[in-house]
């Protein structure tokens, strides 16, 4: 049995326990994965915009998209159009062995999809994918195993990240850089920077600009989308690689969790956050990604959290 389909089982035992009440569909296209709860739609997993996989859009449970569309769709009027590597949610790194797989520079690596795992729907949905790290001169730096377990109630979606690095072509290193790592890209509204009511606040009480770069168990962001307030929360499991995580986190948009990152977020200059997977050897992170309405307190954040926490 693999790890994959065991960790499948146990969450859709927890599904059970907390009250699931949806029922997943998982359809394969040419692009990818699209997955539905009851018929309406969560998220697209392309398994290729510009360098690398990503999910595209993420959907609340009231239908209100919350990250950026730009650049897999030409930019609404009121759409910043920065950071075109900031891809809706994705998992990459500014330095691996030296390679930089976070930008979409002349000399990026990609992350190319190879093959599909595991599709599965019903109670929860699965999502399980091999994707290989290849360099800009062509030679392939690492691969990983993901699994995107998804899952709802009647106030929340969610899906759980389980994403392992291995060091098939020899020892790999994942560098000390802000620039990382698992991360998404706010809708334009929600954004604290456009001053509609938009905002961030972490698992130790601090908000907005404060929380950039603190560790947290978990960091929320929210704000309006249309006429309604939504937001996206991202939880790192206490089993996972540098728990707790550095936050990546910008008021412009930016959210991402990097436990790499200390000469940016801690200092001094001497400080090296750097990770060396040896060869033959992998390393876990883990995240759970939740897609709410309402603000943090109304979608009950740390309460989730401590659900989550607790899972195997």
């Amino acid at each position: 049995m693999s790890r994959a389909f065991l960790g499948a089982v146990l969450f859709g035992l927890m599904l059970a326990a907390v009250g699931s009440a949806a029922q997943f569909e998982v359809t394969q296209d040419a692009e990818g994965v699209t997955v539905k709860a009851d018929g309406k739609l969560v998220t697209r997993y392309l398994i290729k915009s510009g360098p690398k996989p990503i999910l595209w859009p993420l959907v609340s449970p009231s239908g209100k998209e919350l990250t950026r569309g730009y650049p897999m769709r030409p930019a609404l009027p009121f759409e910043a159009q920065d950071h075109v590597h900031q891809r809706s949610l994705w998992f990459t790194h500014g330095n691996v062995n030296g390679v930089d797989f976070w930008s979409e520079n002349d000399k990026h690596g990609d992350i190319v999809h190879r093959e599909f795992v595991k599709l599965s729907g019903g109670a929860c949905a699965t999502i399980v994918t091999r994707n290989d790290w290849i360099g800009p001169d062509g030679k392939k730096v690492c691969e990983d195993e993901r699994s995107l377990v998804f899952g709802a109630n009647d106030q929340v979606r969610w899906f759980d990240a389980d994403l392992r690095v291995k060091a098939t072509e020899g020892p790999v290193t994942f560098g000390d850089t802000k620039e990382g790592t698992f991360a998404t890209r706010v809708w334009e509204t929600i954004k604290v920077d456009a001053k509609k009511g938009g905002k961030i606040v972490n698992s130790e009480g601090l908000t907005d600009s404060a929380a950039w770069g603190k560790r947290a168990a978990w960091v929320d962001y929210y704000g309006p989308a249309e006429d309604q307030t939504v937001g996206i929360a991202i939880m790192n499991h206490p089993s996972s690689y540098g728990f707790p995580s550095h936050w990546h986190v910008r008021t412009y948009g930016l959210f991402a969790a990097n436990p790499f990152g200390l000469r940016d977020f801690d200092g001094p200059s001497s400080a090296d956050g750097a990770h060396k997977i040896e060869a033959g050897s992998e390393m876990l992170l883990r995240y759970r990604v939740v897609l709410h309405d309402g603000t943090t307190e109304n979608a009950a954040i740390a309460k989730i959290y401590e659900e989550y926490a607790k899972s195997p």
